[in-house]
């Protein structure tokens, strides 16, 4: 692995040369396409939101060269429906990322799930390949791990990382360690080839992907092709890792030091692209996955800001997410958006870049908010709704100021009871429940501006309550007239699909027997 040493004296190197390629053509009809995708990181983690632990000078240097996104959320308050939602434009409970085992469940694709991303789902760089991009993705897929599953099936010509998350380690009877792989072949696992020392949390695994990353930069450059690079870290999941140049350097602990690296990496990959002479050419957005998970514990788990609560609810803190869009001499620096942005705008505002339509055979929930970031005529779309689900269920919704929420639910009283808290010093009375509580017939209605924490009910008996209330009913029953639900993809579990022989395992000798296929009703707790 090269030696982050290295990696900085290249990008000099580089720049010290770019003045002899001056005359090459650049990509400007056809922009690259560059998306950073965080995972488990809070709105609070970074420097320019508030964060005292200066833990992120190149993300707050990026936001002063781009745009800020305060107003921007996931599409769901967990990893795999966001992720889905973030490629296909769509809400997860139209794109089949959902349950319904049970009412109001997160789901995911831990090992034993059968299902994963369908094929009648167009994904972004399946649209892109249209206009001759190069498409990678580097980190966590996560959308499902069966061979038809995985991302060079789904439109990505380049593949460097895990279809799952770095859970482990796993003793290969019960449970196999999980693969990365290099294109289309396992090149090892988790805690055996990719090691990630539990006790002291070191991994070289985020130094990894951004050699990776800066690789692929630098070859589609030297091609002169277009490039979609889509870049999914996962350091800030727990177990939380990092690299031994930056463990201990943090004043939060080991999640400190992961998001220092990361900050380091997105810093190093900015630097890249103006070392090459492409960053006027090279659209790049970072944004998270869900909240922050705070239910892991300090030492875990970042900061959601002043939001209520994290990860896998929808409160605040479980869907707002920082966001940055850059973009030299397109987007005016140290500009500030109040547009409500989602994760789904990614994939319309991409093709947008790109010059290319979106589908037009299926409903696309993200808007194209690249003339919001750019230099030409504001789009601003103010009454533009927020749509916060779990599972089949929509918990609430954001129209301007105002989040109604028709259900409440952090996690039940059995969890809690064994010490897991969504919520950890955050509980709200009659918000925060530990059932699932509806107020479909009146529901909580809070003004995001004067109470971004959720804590203080509009009283029903206003005006403003009664005007809110009329403005968001509309929303929500135009909404619920044009849903059409996806089939679930995340019903059904079988310990026989987990990744017991990946391709590429007979190479490495790694391949493990699968027990007999038992399929059950997936249980979702959350």
């Amino acid at each position: 692995a090269m030696d982050v040493c290295l990696i900085q004296t290249l990008i000099l190197f580089c720049s010290l040369i770019c003045c002899f390629w001056a005359d090459t053509p650049s990509n400007k009809s056809t922009p690259n396409i560059i998306i950073i995708l965080m995972d488990d990181m809070g709105w609070g983690d970074l420097g320019v939101f508030g964060q005292p632990s200066k833990e992120t000078p190149n993300l707050d240097s990026m936001a002063a060269q781009g745009m800020l996104f305060p107003n921007f959320y996931t599409a769901n308050p967990l990893c795999s429906p966001s992720r889905a939602s973030l490629l296909t434009g769509r809400l997860p409970v139209r794109n089949g990322f959902y349950t319904t085992n049970a009412h109001a469940r997160n789901a995911y694709t831990p090992q034993e799930i059968v299902g994963g991303i369908s094929r009648d789902e167009i994904l972004l760089p399946q649209i892109l390949k249209k206009k001759g991009y190069v498409n990678k993705i580097i980190g966590k897929w996560h959308l499902g791990h069966r061979a038809h599953h995985l991302p060079l099936e789904h439109g990505f010509d380049e593949w460097f990382g895990a279809p799952n998350c770095h859970f482990g380690p796993y003793n290969s009877s019960d449970r196999p360690n999980v693969p990365v792989y290099n294109n289309s072949q396992m090149v090892g696992r988790y805690y055996e080839e990719f090691g990630i020392d539990k006790k002291t949390g070191e991994s070289n695994l985020t130094q990894i992907y951004l050699e990776e990353g800066l690789d692929f930069i630098f070859h589609q450059n030297m091609a002169q092709r277009p490039f979609f690079l889509y870049w999914a870290a996962d350091a800030t999941h727990a177990p939380v890792y990092a690299s031994k140049r930056f463990l201990g350097k943090s004043s939060r602990g080991r999640y400190g030091d992961a998001v220092m690296e990361l900050d380091y990496s997105v810093g190093q990959m900015l630097a890249w692209l103006r070392a090459l002479g492409i960053d006027k050419d090279t659209f790049v957005f970072f944004t998270s996955d869900n909240g922050a998970a705070v239910m892991s514990g300090p030492k875990q788990s970042g900061s959601n800001g002043p939001f209520l609560c994290g990860k896998e609810t929808t409160f605040e803190g479980g869907m707002r997410e920082p966001a940055i869009a850059w973009w030299p001499g397109h987007i005016p620096a140290g500009t500030v958006s109040q547009q409500l942005g989602t994760v789904m705008d990614l994939f319309s505002t991409s093709l947008s870049v790109a010059g290319l339509s979106v589908p037009d055979d299926r409903l696309i929930d993200g808007l194209d908010l690249s003339p919001e970031s750019s230099s030409h005529q504001s789009h601003f779309t103010p009454n533009r709704p927020i749509f916060y689900y779990r599972g089949n269920e929509m918990m609430a919704v954001r129209v301007g100021p105002y989040k109604a929420h028709y259900w409440t639910w952090s996690n039940s009283w059995e969890e809690f009871n064994r010490g897991i808290n969504f919520c950890p010093g955050q509980e709200v009375a009659g918000v925060t429940t530990h059932t699932q509580q509806e107020h479909t017939m009146q529901p909580l209605i809070f003004h995001l501006g004067r109470d971004p924490g959720e804590k203080y009910p509009i009283s029903a008996v206003t005006k403003e309550y009664q005007d809110a209330l009329s403005r968001i009913t509309a929303v929500v029953e135009k909404h619920k007239k044009g849903l059409v639900p996806g089939v679930p993809q995340l019903n059904m579990c079988d310990m026989a699909v987990m990744n017991w022989a990946p391709p590429g395992c007979e190479k490495l000798g790694k391949c493990l027997k699968a027990p007999k296929s038992q399929p059950w009703k997936c249980d979702w707790p959350h």
